[in-house]
Formats: structure tokens, sequence, C-alpha cells
């Protein structure tokens, strides 16, 4: 799997948040996407998912050879961030059970697997509102680093987890992410050490 970015540019209005971009995502990589707060790194991560399209420049997506439709590419991706949201009304199970009917689970793992590597047992008949944002923050984790696609992209994945749910994502990215194309957008010390490579978006203002 690759994306492939060219001169990409993006702009609000007449706000460049990024332009001249020209990288290339391989599987088998982590790649650190870091910059300050409000520099683009979540826009760019939105371009990554195609979710949103460029002002200027191309981005295109193959995967072994073959060019992959723009409208295709959210099958390919495992995406979590603090602007994506559960649906706050199923357990625990349903949430597991209905993700992974549109888009399945890696192999070897089932809707009751995941919740025993949530370590959330306890709360599976929960409703995802009684939830607190640690619990919400490990689930939209573990739904996109375990669902079987070749693309991961976790925008602040430490946001709203103590000290030792930093380390079980950690844990989970590192069993679960290997020999996948992986972008971590984060400026935390921690996550960075998971990455083989950075990507400073400063560079492209």
């Amino acid at each position: 799997m690759e994306i492939n970015l060219s001169n990409a540019g993006k702009r609000f209005r007449f706000d460049w948040i990024f332009r001249g971009l020209t990288h290339s995502f391989q599987s088998g990589t982590c790649t650190a996407l870091t910059g300050p707060n409000g520099s683009g790194k979540s826009t760019l991560m939105k371009v990554l998912s195609g979710h949103l399209s460029l002002s200027k420049g191309s981005v295109a997506f193959g995967d072994n050879g073959k060019t992959v439709a723009p409208e295709d590419v959210y099958k390919l991706v495992g995406y979590a961030a603090p602007y994506i949201e559960l649906i706050e009304e199923f357990t625990l199970t349903e949430a597991i059970t209905f993700h992974a009917r549109l888009k399945p689970l890696q192999k070897g793992l089932t809707p009751e697997t995941l919740t025993d590597l949530l370590e959330l047992s306890k709360s599976r008949h929960k409703e995802i509102r009684f939830f607190s944002s640690g619990m919400k923050q490990r689930v939209k984790l573990a739904l996109a680093v375990c669902s079987d696609c070749p693309i991961i992209l976790l925008d602040e994945p430490s946001t709203n987890l103590d000290v030792n749910a930093i380390a079980w994502s950690h844990r989970l990215i590192r069993e679960f992410g290997a020999r996948r194309l992986t972008v971590i957008a984060t400026n935390d010390p921690g996550d960075l050490e998971l990455c083989d490579r950075q990507l400073d978006i400063m560079g492209y203002k």
C-alpha cells in the first residue's frame, strides 16, 4: 500500500494550511506527522484518509500496484481522532459488533476478544455515553488499529489517556500495526518512539 502526495496544497479561503508537499507513505513504515497545534496536521490526515480534497497538487492511493479510486479509499483506512465520535447509545459490545460488520477485524479477533484486549470486559454491556473520555479513546484506537485494513491513521492517539493507557496503546500499535502503512499525528515523545520517520508540516507553509 502507498499514498503519494505531489506538490500537495490545501487552503481554506485565502489561508494556505500547507503547500508544496511531495511525500510518499509506504506499507511497513510508521510516520510521525509533527507540528504545533493548529499547524494543519489534522487537515493533512483528512487528506490522507480520502475525506478531504486538495486545493492544489494531487494525492494518489495504490494497492499492490493498482490505483485505488478516491471513493474506495475509506475501505482501506482505520482512523482514530478526537473529532471522530462513537455512537454513544451503543453498548461496547454493540459498538464493536457494528463496526466489525462495516470493517472486519484482523484475523483471529472477534468482538469478544477485542473487548478483552481493551481490558474493558466488565463494561461490555455499558453504553458508550457512560464511558470516561479515556475509555472512549481506547475504544477508538482499538477499532482503528485492529481493523483488517492496510492504512492506519492516528491523530493525537494519546489524547485523554493516562500513563497506563498510553503504555497499553503503544503495545496495541506495535502488535497490530506492524507491516502496515501507519501515520501518527503527534508531538508526544512516547508516540514519536513508535515511528521510524518524521514529517514536519511546518516545512510546507
